[in-house]
């Protein structure tokens, strides 16, 4: 280990260029990460916030089933009885407002039943009220938009005028920001005609779907029975996520870059430990002649790939964190700590690994004949 050190620090102009290396490819996986989770999060944070383990949609709608899916009350009425399940009708729309301070403003509507389980109450102010169907509760985007409680918000083209009453967390759909509004108001949002003169009694009894609340120990043929009787088919919240707009292909491109970052980083760093090993082979002759045993030259070799790794590692760490405090809330970037700790460990195990390449040609180094070759 103390040899290590010492060529470290004797070759330290290559191993400094070759940390570099290291430090931006380890920048650039965790900065992708970064923007992988954000653009998640931006894309369903408001279904990962609904505290159920099921969506039920329409039978038939195999894709983007929030916008394709309708389900009618005989539907509702039928999944509130289950036993066993906790059931409230959903409704999902993006639609676009303006308030009475002219603050323009693109939402996603989340129409919720008041008090059910999938209501969010509000931080500030006052949540949703049966008895106010035309209230708001806007998310933390929104106010940060502008947004503020007791504005009026007009939806564009319809004509819906809607009380701003509080205001609740992060929640995000399809990019867009979302607002919670009675499943009354999210019907007149998602039904009404431009230019049409409608009552709530004049529309549909219709909503995107059924939000369920199932038991752990509640089987996937309980839930088929009743998706037969009620014409539903019901996915796991989980699986339901691909169904908001963007969500599969923007992960499939993130993860795509990081796996050919991830492929990337074992090339580059057995390349340079590769060419090292070649200029420094009369050394390693030099050590097996005076007795160093292979198990010793392994150990020299792998501690300085550990140490430039690591190093460059920990750096580029920093950096994609930095990365994640500059750019704030502006863009859709989320780092956690745990995550950042997984894809670091993550390069450095690849990197490790490229390293590992050029473990034959340190073990199969033949002291006589590189003795005799350097004189």
């Amino acid at each position: 280990m103390f040899l290590a050190l010492l060529e470290l620090k004797a070759a330290r102009g290559r191993f400094l260029l070759m940390g570099s290396v290291v430090v931006l490819v380890a920048a650039l996986v965790g900065i992708v990460s970064g923007f992988t989770t954000g653009l998640g999060d931006d894309t369903v944070s408001a279904l990962r916030r609904l505290p159920v383990t099921h969506i039920a949609f329409a039978e038939g709608t195999k894709s983007d089933q929030f916008a394709r899916s309708l389900i009618d009350r005989r539907t509702v009425a039928g999944w509130t009885k289950e036993k066993d399940v906790e059931a409230t009708p959903l409704g999902v729309a993006i639609t676009r407002g303006t308030t009475d301070r002219e603050v323009e403003v693109d939402l996603a509507a989340f129409g919720v039943e008041p008090g059910a389980f999938t209501d969010p109450g509000a931080e500030k102010g006052h949540r949703l009220d049966a008895a106010a169907p035309n209230g708001i509760v806007v998310s933390r985007q929104l106010v940060n938009d502008g947004i503020r409680i007791g504005d009026t918000l007009t939806i564009d083209r319809l004509g819906i005028r809607l009380k701003v009453t509080g205001t609740t967390g992060r929640s995000s759909y399809g990019h867009v920001p979302v607002a919670y509004v009675t499943t009354d108001a999210w019907r007149r949002i998602r039904f009404t005609t431009p230019g049409a003169h409608t009552t709530s009694t004049d529309l549909p009894g219709q909503y995107t779907a059924m939000a369920l609340k199932a038991p752990a120990g509640l089987g996937g043929q309980a839930l088929a029975e009743a998706d037969r009787r009620h014409d539903t088919a019901t996915v796991p919240l989980q699986d339901a996520l691909a169904a908001a707009p963007g969500y599969d292909g923007e992960r499939l491109t993130m993860t795509s870059i990081q796996t050919f970052l991830f492929l990337i980083a074992p090339l580059v760093v057995g390349a340079f430990f590769a060419v090292w090993t070649v200029q420094r082979t009369p050394e390693l002759a030099l050590l097996r002649a005076m007795g160093a045993s292979r198990r010793r030259l392994l150990g020299h070799t792998l501690a300085q790939a550990a140490v430039v790794v690591a190093a460059g590692t920990a750096v580029g760490a920093a950096l994609a964190a930095a990365v994640g405090l500059l750019v704030g809330e502006q863009v859709p970037f989320s780092l956690p700590a745990a995550t950042l700790t997984t894809t670091m460990a993550a390069v450095a195990l690849v990197g490790l690994a490229g390293s590992a390449l050029t473990l034959r040609r340190v073990t199969t180094v033949d002291p006589m004949t590189m003795l005799g070759a350097a004189r």
